[in-house]
């Protein structure tokens, strides 16, 4: 490895332990689902000025489906935020964090692994970060299997580990697996997913034991976010920030809380443990658990829609939209909590994001 590629590797390890707020990007899609680029890069636009620190594309909430042989937007997402996200119109506008020249630009990688190989080769092509690797497709191969797939990764872009919860087609992975997955050199986070506290728990634990210093804990756990970045967990193991879902609407409102957190060790932190009550019941309403999270995305979209980000909460499966009664407790919720959103923000300048 280059002597240059070493230092980027060092400063992009320094960021993720520093702590950020990286959203979950959405998918823009016009009434007949093709790619609304216009919307799309307005989001993008959007992330960088409510101060996200990186974003991540192709993940979950940016829709598997843009794979499939007959949708093919992988790549044309991909090239599309980080071309605005490193484009001159996101400089100057409060993009990323204080002092952070760019934000940190993470491609989800999934599949078997030869698909999982050619996703990251593109990533890395493109100027992607790093990779937030699913293992979803491996179903119930054991942990070598996984573990060898997961060097692979590693060995073509530096790898971001994700603990994907079952209920949206993750499995379960061992403290055993954690372990031995912290032993990959390239591994630079692992985003803990599993909506469980005890497998959470296994994540922090391979995390102490492993004795590396140079990995970032990153929450997923929309149901637990304000506590996941106010514990700390045994042998001084925190949450430096988190990668989420639910942070890809209200993104201002959630970096103002993100830093809320991290410094609540000099601050009284009294408050945070309610507003993150109202947090999870907003992400209730948003990610319907309700019914297995069917409405998830489309809870999103409903959000960023009526903020005028998105034109409509259409999803590429058109059989994909909220679930009964969902659209009754995204208007409770709304009205419950408007110190939550971050509507005057988005106001002010939608106008220039969908230039």
């Amino acid at each position: 490895m280059a002597a240059s590629d070493d230092d980027r590797l060092s400063a992009l390890r320094r960021t993720l332990l520093d702590g950020i707020v990286i959203p979950a990007h959405p998918l823009a899609l016009t009434a007949e689902r093709r790619l609304d680029e216009c919307r799309q890069a307005a989001l993008t636009r959007y992330y960088c000025a409510a101060g996200a620190g990186g974003i991540a594309v192709g993940v979950h909430t940016t829709q598997f489906a843009i794979r499939d042989a007959g949708v093919r937007l992988l790549q044309p997402v991909l090239e599309l935020a980080i071309r605005t996200a490193r484009g001159p119109s996101t400089r100057g506008n409060g993009g990323a964090r204080s002092g952070q020249a760019r934000p940190v630009m993470i491609a989800g990688v999934c599949g078997p692994t030869t698909q999982a190989i050619a996703e990251a080769e593109l990533a890395v092509s493109l100027g992607y970060d790093a990779a937030l690797l699913s293992l979803a497709a491996l179903g119930d191969a054991d942990n070598d299997r996984l573990l060898d797939h997961s060097r692979r990764i590693a060995d073509i872009v530096p790898l971001m580990g994700f603990y994907l919860q079952p209920a949206v087609g993750g499995r379960v992975l061992d403290r055993s697996f954690w372990r031995r997955f912290l032993e990959i050199e390239g591994v630079v986070a692992i985003k803990v997913a599993p909506f469980d506290r005890y497998r959470t728990l296994d994540v922090t634990a391979a995390l102490a034991a492993s004795g590396r210093r140079d990995v970032a804990l990153y929450t997923g756990n929309d149901d637990s976010i304000v506590v996941d970045l106010l514990t700390t967990f045994p042998r001084g193991m925190q949450f430096a920030g988190g990668l989420l879902g639910q942070w890809a609407v209200w993104t201002k409102r959630a970096v103002e809380l993100h830093c809320r957190c991290r410094k609540a060790a000099r601050e009284d932190v009294r408050p945070l443990p309610s507003l993150g009550a109202e947090l999870m019941d907003a992400n209730a309403a948003f990610f319907d658990p309700a019914h297995q999270f069917a409405g998830c995305i489309a809870g999103i979209h409903e959000v960023l829609r009526r903020q005028g980000l998105l034109a409509g909460r259409w999803c590429l499966d058109p059989h994909e939209d909220l679930s009964p009664g969902q659209i009754e407790e995204i208007d409770r919720v709304l009205a419950a909590y408007p110190h939550l959103a971050d509507d005057a923000f988005v106001r002010e300048n939608l106008d220039r994001w969908l230039k």
